[in-house]
């Protein structure tokens, strides 16, 4: 092996179990944290009794109920980051996030159109993710010779964008109209939701099941989404088959927002500025980019979800707020380095 890429890997390795056990530590972070602390001390025997499937202790009951949203939390944080990282590299542009094509509106209108009729929750899920898939469909309807060029060069996808615009305003005012209409009793629900909420979000199988298969097939394309973005109008003639990389990235990506938007509401900010702050820290090659963007982000969420259920005890914040608050500051820091 050539000293060169040893070295590579080596790097990339010491990065990914860096922010793995910053993952560890988030997540003893969290658990500890609340209206009611857990002592350090306590920690192991809490631990050990819920490995052990029981919860008689008060700390191990709370560490249960803080993990189990922390882990919520965590794997909707990391499928934002990933498909902002494929929406990037799909978009050829490090600005876009996963919520630039109308996704996360589709699946508002689903989910507000539920609330608004005091359905089930698991209605409402269902709503949200139906309303993000006829979405995806729609837009992949329209713009389905956009994804199929077998170019990548610039301006291939500027009709993709401008659909996902027209989309998102369509589906804005859908949102707006339902808000306008809607019991009183239901608004804050409504808003909490269009907002990102964490508070009554289930820990479920799926979105870890759609995120391990989504994180495969970046790294499965980790090189390919290299070269489209390195050598984007001959990327054809370097053997990538730019078509359908573009259709998976589309598809990928849009099924992760689907998943992290039916779980959480949407929460902005998280694939945006994640997967743009590590290129700046990491660099841009998509072979260290895209593990470190989903632990990245996943947590970032963790912690921002911790801030928002102690910052104003015992009333919670939407976790979407505390995204939105630093989210917005820390991406223009971003634009001004990057102008500089």
């Amino acid at each position: 092996m050539h000293p060169l890429t040893a070295a590579l890997r080596y790097r990339n390795s010491l990065i990914t179990s860096g922010l793995l056990a910053a993952c560890a530590a988030c997540f003893a972070f969290a658990g500890m944290t609340g209206s009611v602390s857990i002592p350090l001390a306590d920690m192991p025997a809490a631990v050990g009794e819920l490995w052990n499937g029981g919860a008689s202790s008060l700390a191990a009951t709370l560490l249960e109920l803080r993990v189990s949203r922390a882990l919520t939390a965590f794997v909707t944080g990391a499928a934002l980051s990933l498909a902002g990282v494929m929406m990037q590299a799909l978009l050829r542009n490090p600005l876009a996030d996963p919520y630039v094509l109308g996704i996360s509106s589709g699946s508002a209108v689903g989910a507000l159109g539920a609330l608004m009729l005091m359905t089930a929750a698991w209605v409402v899920d269902l709503s949200a993710f139906v309303g993000a898939v006829a979405i995806s469909m729609l837009l992949y309807f329209l713009a389905r010779r956009d994804l199929r060029g077998g170019t990548a060069a610039e301006g291939g996808t500027a009709l993709l964008l401008l659909t996902g615009v027209i989309l998102t305003s369509l589906c804005s005012a859908l949102v707006t109209l339902m808000l306008s209409i809607a019991p009183e009793n239901q608004v804050r629900n409504m808003v909490f939701w269009l907002i990102g909420d964490l508070s009554g979000a289930p820990l479920r199988w799926t979105p870890w099941i759609v995120l391990a298969a989504g994180l495969l097939y970046a790294l499965r394309n980790a090189r390919a989404m290299n070269v489209l973005a390195l050598h984007a109008e001959a990327a054809a003639t370097l053997g990538i088959h730019v078509g359908a990389l573009r259709k998976g990235l589309f598809f990928v990506s849009g099924l992760l927002t689907a998943s992290a938007v039916t779980t959480a509401g949407s929460v902005g900010f998280v694939g945006l500025i994640i997967p743009h702050a590590l290129r700046f820290a990491v660099g841009p090659d998509h072979r260290l980019l895209i593990p470190a963007a989903t632990l990245t982000g996943g947590a970032y969420l963790v912690l921002a979800d911790t801030l928002a259920r102690t910052a104003i005890a015992p009333q919670q914040l939407p976790v979407g707020v505390i995204t939105a608050l630093i989210g917005a500051p820390v991406f223009l820091y971003q634009l001004h380095r990057l102008r500089k």
